[in-house]
């Protein structure tokens, strides 16, 4: 219910904690409030172009789809004539979907969704521009609180789990630009069309973890069904993409991680799929960092601490554990 005010906080929060190494260098040389605006200048710099990245390879993708409409449309025949001879019916399923009134909500559902993403970027920064230019009151605020140890946990766990949200952006970074490029090379070496668009969409989709993999995977075998009409030429794409996934995800990530981020996977998936469901895609992004710094907070105050012990970094071998 709360949506539109925490979701906005978070990612500003999260973008604090990721500029604010840039911003204390500015600062340091200049008056905060030019500091500010350029930190923030170069937050949307970012995002416009890892946005229009996106939007170039998707925009690519469906011009290949509208160009190639006419043997896609002879496939689509060809299967629902398949399908129907087994008994499946096609056509009045896909006659309720593309209805005028249908496409009329489709238009105006894109529309809403669109204005709610401007909304909510235009809050997000906001957020940050008012939230840079308070960080060291903040701090100095934490740092004079007299009442119980309130103040030394957010100051040292909120330190704590920015250094480690700055380290994981790089490391998902890195992670998703080394998925793109296998992926590229992989479709390019199938004879897969379009493979530098598939290498930057799974960049793009790698960020969000679990969900977006899957899609990055999904995308182009169902375009390999329909380029190669072969299901088993499909069937060896699927394969393929998620051995590239599962060896970045599960075999180099974690050497690059190391123990400073390692979480339990459980807890991953828990936390990727439980923001889904409150705040849609914009939680799938920001669910781990969300982990990543409860897990801080809870380092921190020995009341809490078991709680990192248990769902944060494993315990070293050979320190006399016990099960």
């Amino acid at each position: 219910m709360a949506e539109t005010i925490f979701a906005p906080l978070a990612f500003a929060l999260f973008i604090i904690a990721i500029t604010w190494p840039l911003q204390r260098l500015l600062q340091a040389r200049m008056a905060r409030l030019v500091a500010v605006a350029i930190t923030t200048a170069a937050i949307i710099i970012v995002i416009v172009a890892f946005a229009m990245l996106l939007a170039w390879a998707a925009g690519r993708v469906g011009q290949f789809i509208v160009n190639d409409a006419a043997r896609l449309q002879a496939l689509y025949g060809s299967l629902t004539s398949w399908l129907e001879g087994h008994g499946v019916e096609l056509a009045g399923l896909w006659a309720s979907y593309f209805r005028g009134d249908q496409l009329l909500r489709l238009a105006q559902e894109v529309t809403t969704r669109l204005n709610t993403a401007l909304s909510f970027l235009i809050v997000v920064f906001i957020y940050v521009l008012l939230g840079l230019l308070e960080v060291d009151d903040a701090c100095a605020r934490l740092r004079a609180w007299r009442q119980g140890s309130l103040g030394t946990v957010l100051l040292t766990g909120g330190a704590n789990a920015a250094t480690k949200l700055r380290h994981y952006m790089l490391v998902r970074t890195q992670m998703s630009a080394i998925t793109g490029l296998l992926v590229c090379m992989f479709a390019w070496l199938a004879g897969l069309p379009l493979a530098l668009e598939w290498g930057v969409i799974a960049f793009a989709l790698n960020f969000i973890p679990f969900i977006g993999p899957f899609i990055a995977t999904m995308f182009p075998t169902v375009f390999a069904v329909a380029q190669f009409a072969s299901w088993p030429a499909a069937v060896a794409i699927f394969a393929c993409l998620n051995v590239i996934q599962f060896v970045v995800g599960s075999y180099l990530e974690p050497r690059f991680v190391g123990n400073a981020l390692s979480i339990s996977p459980f807890i991953v998936l828990f936390s990727v799929f439980f923001w889904t469901f409150l705040w849609g895609l914009p939680g799938a992004f920001i669910g781990v960092p969300i982990v990543i710094v409860l897990l801080s907070l809870c380092e921190v105050h020995s009341s809490t601490h078991w709680i990192a012990d248990l769902f944060g970094a494993p315990p070293l071998r050979g320190h006399g554990t016990q099960d």
